[in-house]
């Protein structure tokens, strides 16, 4: 094989990720190249980049002609792209290679054979994979879910080609639910296509994580249970999967090797399949990129799977892969309340410390006063636990959780606390397998956490006062360290304090350890510990005098009315998103839209206004 060194490495990506390959490249003493929006300006991830640059104003981490801009002008021999973002954009690497640049990841080819949910059932079958129950074109009527359903039953699921991490995900129970749904005009606005079919309600997620190099080797890495999930997206993974029927492991890897090996796949994948307690296998899809859930399988194997993708990319072979040892548990610390159905939550971090000791590691991009928008996805951190057995990486994932503390934005520990007590996540069902399934937590777990909380037993998160930071003693001069922007590029100085002017002094810069940052561009990134109030999700809906509220921080994505429309109860009004998460509004009742005070695009507060909706009574008087 011809190998190719790579040097100075783009990673195209943000957070706990962009840390994660980061390291990895530096390991490898290689230079490290990170761009940043002015959110992330004092961020860890580009604390720690050989290299940060700003994107230009405006743009985002899905700036394909941004990103390979300043790829170009930096020089660099491979762009990384994590995960999300144009982690699965075939054009995006189709442009890089163009450029002469190293893609990190499959061929374009792969890609779309793969990424798309239609072309993925289409590979599958092709590989001799038997997908899901469903229907391999596109679905856009309603008669065509009620006359699959009339064969298949309900519930059924459409999902948008164009989702990912669970959203573009419906639900259907009945053929009232698929006449009346939005999801047709949804996607037809966005101009994404649909996907039938037929929703496996008891059903462990399994997959396996795959790497194959550029001659045909193949391995799979480990497996992994994912079961644990709400509205589709991941909460609790291990590996390897436990309590596997006889047999099915050895089905899973053929199943793996298939679809790799039809679309002439080079680097790693994550292959995912529902497994039924009467031992069907049905594939779900590939993932062709890291997945979130990859520190798992490294720890019970001690591979670097950062590492693997780099030596693919660059020409070299798989190598040996260890068969996996002991077992790892992954945690992710997600801002949701659990309290409130998982309703996304935003704020600044006020107080922030994570477990440690034998079995822990962290990953997590975030540090004490940064700010929790809907711009993002809800990750906070990933807490990995690993032990000898299960049983004792269950046990330090208890000791994991009593350590951690976060405060000033709520998030989802007080679910994992209860999983880890229940015998149907802990002990063995009477079957020999787990007691759970991809529904558990929102159909069992969620509404025992819902419970109390309706009743106002579950105290609301408040900002717990934090000591002053530490005064310099007499005879002391303090340094502080300032960020600086120089030509674009990202650059940290530090010098004594006061040598930038006396008091009142302006400058355009931010400043830590021992101050507050100064905003950049008139935008802090990071707000001084104990000023923020704790932040949540808000549970209003609606006003008295007909005004329908935002649930939540968010942006508005879609509105589906105007003013002076009449709507029926249950018609769509305004679409969400808030951490990547699809909220959608609907009319609590029949009546007619008087203001719309919002437009698309915007960013909107929990107790925004976003439609104001008279009853069909009032609008009926005014008119006579």
């Amino acid at each position: 094989m011809t190998t190719r060194k790579l040097n100075r490495i783009l990673i195209a990506n943000r957070g706990e990720i962009a840390l994660r390959v980061l390291r990895t490249v530096r390991d490898l003493g290689a230079t490290s190249i990170l761009p940043y929006t002015p959110e992330d300006l004092l961020s860890p991830a580009a604390e720690l980049a050989d290299e940060a640059y700003a994107l230009p104003e405006g743009s985002t981490y899905t700036d394909a002609a941004a990103l390979l801009a300043l790829a170009q002008a930096q020089g660099v021999d491979a762009i990384h792209p994590g995960y999300g973002f144009l982690a699965e954009d075939p054009a995006f690497a189709r442009a890089v290679i163009a450029a002469g640049i190293t893609w990190v990841g499959p061929s374009p080819v792969a890609m779309e054979a793969l990424g798309d949910k239609l072309s993925a059932r289409a590979t599958a079958e092709r590989a001799g994979v038997a997908p899901v129950p469903g229907i391999t074109s596109p679905v856009t009527s309603p008669q065509t879910v009620i006359d699959f359903a009339a064969l298949h039953g309900y519930p059924v699921v459409l999902k948008r080609t164009d989702g990912g991490g669970g959203r573009g995900i419906t639900v259907l129970h009945s053929d009232d639910e698929a006449r009346s749904t939005p999801a047709f005009d949804s996607a037809q606005a966005g101009g994404a296509t649909l996907v039938l079919e037929k929703l496996v309600t008891a059903a462990r997620h399994v997959e396996t994580q795959c790497a194959r190099d550029g001659a045909g080797a193949f391995a799979v890495v480990s497996t992994r249970d994912c079961t644990l999930q709400r509205r589709n997206q991941k909460l609790l993974e291990e590996a390897p999967a436990p309590f596997l029927p006889a047999g099915v492991h050895e089905r899973l890897v053929e199943a793996s090797r298939s679809l790799l090996e039809t679309v002439g796949y080079v680097g790693v994948a994550t292959c995912e399949f529902l497994l039924t307690p009467a031992g069907e296998l049905w594939f779900l899809e590939v993932n062709p990129r890291l997945q979130v859930e990859h520190c798992v399988s490294e720890e019970v194997t001690g591979t670097d799977l950062v590492e693997t993708q780099l030596r693919i990319a660059a020409g070299g072979p798989l190598g040996e892969v260890p068969a996996p040892r002991g077992h790892s548990i992954e945690l992710r610390i997600t801002c949701e309340d659990p309290f409130r159905g998982m309703a996304p939550a935003t704020g600044a971090i006020t107080r922030l410390r994570w477990p440690a000791g034998p079995g822990i590691r962290i990953e997590s991009g975030v540090s004490e006063g940064d700010e929790v928008t809907p711009l993002f996805d809800p990750l906070l951190a990933k807490i990995v636990v690993t032990g000898s057995s299960r049983e004792q990486a269950l046990s330090r994932c208890r000791r994991a959780l009593a350590e951690t503390v976060v405060e000033g934005v709520t998030v989802c520990t007080p679910l994992h606390e209860h999983v880890l007590t229940r015998p149907e996540l802990t002990g063995v069902d009477a079957q020999g397998g787990l007691g759970v399934t991809t529904r558990w937590i929102e159909e069992e777990v969620l509404p025992v956490l819902a419970a109390p909380a309706a009743e106002g037993e579950v105290p609301g998160l408040g900002t717990v006062p934090t000591p002053p930071l530490p005064q310099s003693g007499p005879g002391q001069r303090t340094r502080s360290t300032y960020v600086i922007e120089l030509n674009g590029r990202r650059l940290s100085l530090t010098l004594p304090d006061g040598i930038l002017g006396g008091p009142g002094a302006r400058h355009n810069v931010g400043a830590r350890p021992h101050r507050a940052p100064q905003p950049l561009r008139g935008r802090a990134s990071r707000l001084p510990r104990g000023t923020a109030e704790a932040a949540g999700a808000a549970g209003a809906t609606g006003d008295a005098d007909g005004t329908i509220v935002a649930p939540m921080q968010a942006i508005v994505t879609r509105i589906s009315t105007s003013e002076g429309s009449r709507v029926r109860q249950g018609d769509l009004l305004v679409v969400l998103e808030s951490m990547k998460m699809e909220n959608y509004v609907h009319a609590p009742h029949d009546g007619q839209v008087t203001a719309v005070p919002v437009t698309a695009g915007q960013t909107v507060g929990a107790g925004d206004p976003l439609v104001t909706l008279a009853p069909q009574s009032e609008t009926s008087q005014q008119e006579a």
